[in-house]
């Protein structure tokens, strides 16, 4: 494990973006949304803090989260079960007479007192609909060197076809940045919907600790909620807003087409090296059995976590752990989550099922790669 001693303590909003899946986040919330096999999405996010050094994490969460504390645990896997600072997940109430918050003013207002307690000097503010294998010290020394009050990390791309479909505005805000040569930004763009390449936002900021504890008081106080839209877009005058362009492999989830699509491009080599050939990405450890493949199974193209038997035909899948393929059923073009069950002589192409679904014998369920179809959790088809 990388340890770099970052000066600096991190801050997740595990329940950012919830809306663009409400598929997914019925029983769960995004940063528990499971993903390439064997993950959940908070993983990429807090392995990369912790690989740069930052062993101070709290996830302030505002529903859903009890599969996210199963997950996170103690934080053992990640080495965060320290004395001092380690994990800790705020639950919302976590203080008298704060409601269940809206955006990260509000969200952050809960914990003040633990931000004016805090030793570091920076905090790193990250949502959860990444998986990214994020260099934060890179990130932090741009910072340093720049004398920014805030830094955003962004990246040149199109915007997602999924952030501009009507959803609720009030809460799933997207920005892209103007800046100028030096790469100061002059202009914080709230949910447009230009064409062609942006300076998208991915939702990642530092700022210095006690900077951010005089913002979110005064913000606080007059009512304001969300700290882009609210706090920084009007005061670029005043704060010297820097971004920090990542270049590197992104899965952004921001609706289920995407959310098929970017498990699928795992299958191809590239995509897993860029999300997993730097610094390793951590996750809960469930004690398993390898894959077996039994005589007669035909298998092209696969990524299979731990656990699984296959006895029929898988072609282009991500299979999670635990799952069972029967022979004579066939698996194309799917991302089947944990301890589903395929029985014997099924069918299915394009299907994302939920955890512990079971598609009974000779059954057939088939999606169109513009649409693959959901099955929900513990179903029986």
């Amino acid at each position: 494990m990388v340890n770099s001693n970052a000066n600096a303590l991190g801050i997740i909003f595990p329940n950012s973006y919830d809306g663009l899946v409400p598929e997914l986040v019925a029983e769960r919330l995004m940063a528990s949304i499971p993903f390439a096999g064997r993950y959940r999405m908070v993983d990429f996010i807090l392995s990369s803090m912790v690989n740069c050094g930052i062993d101070n994490v709290s996830l302030i969460v505002r529903k859903n989260y009890h599969s996210l504390m199963d997950h996170l645990g103690s934080g053992r896997e990640w080495d965060l079960t320290r004395k001092y600072g380690g994990l800790n997940i705020v639950p919302p109430f976590a203080s008298t007479g704060v409601k269940v918050y809206n955006g990260r003013v509000e969200a952050l207002a809960s914990v003040l007192d633990f931000l004016r307690d805090a030793k570091e000097k920076y905090v790193v503010l990250s949502e959860a609909n990444l998986a990214v294998n994020f260099d934060f010290k890179g990130m932090l020394n741009a910072h340093i060197e720049s004398g920014a009050d805030v830094t955003i990390a962004y990246t040149q791309q199109e915007i997602p076809q999924g952030l501009m479909k009507p959803f609720d505005i009030t809460k799933d805000l997207y920005y892209t940045l103007n800046m100028d040569s030096n790469g100061r930004v002059q202009e914080i763009r709230i949910n447009p919907e230009d064409e062609g390449i942006q300076n998208l936002s991915m939702n990642i900021y530092i700022i210095e600790r006690e900077l951010l504890v005089r913002q979110i008081t005064d913000a606080y106080v007059r009512g304001l909620v969300y700290f882009d839209r609210d706090l920084l877009a009007p005061n670029l005058d005043k704060l010297n807003v820097q971004g920090f362009l990542f270049d590197g492999y992104l899965a952004r989830i921001t609706d289920m087409k995407s959310y098929f699509d970017e498990n699928m491009k795992l299958l191809k080599d590239e995509n897993l090296d860029g999300l997993f050939g730097g610094n390793p990405i951590y996750t809960k450890i469930r004690d398993d059995n390898p894959t077996r493949y039994i005589n007669g199974s035909h298998v092209k193209n696969v990524m299979a976590a731990d656990g699984c038997m296959i006895e029929g035909e898988v072609e282009n899948s991500i299979l999670f752990r635990g799952v069972k393929v029967g022979r004579g059923a066939r698996v194309k073009n799917c991302v089947l989550m944990q301890d589903t069950v395929v029985e014997p002589g099924a069918s299915v192409e394009y299907v994302i099922s939920d955890k512990d679904v079971t598609i009974t014998e000779g059954k057939e369920i088939r999606g169109e790669d513009s649409f693959p179809v959901y099955v929900a959790k513990y179903r029986r088809v």
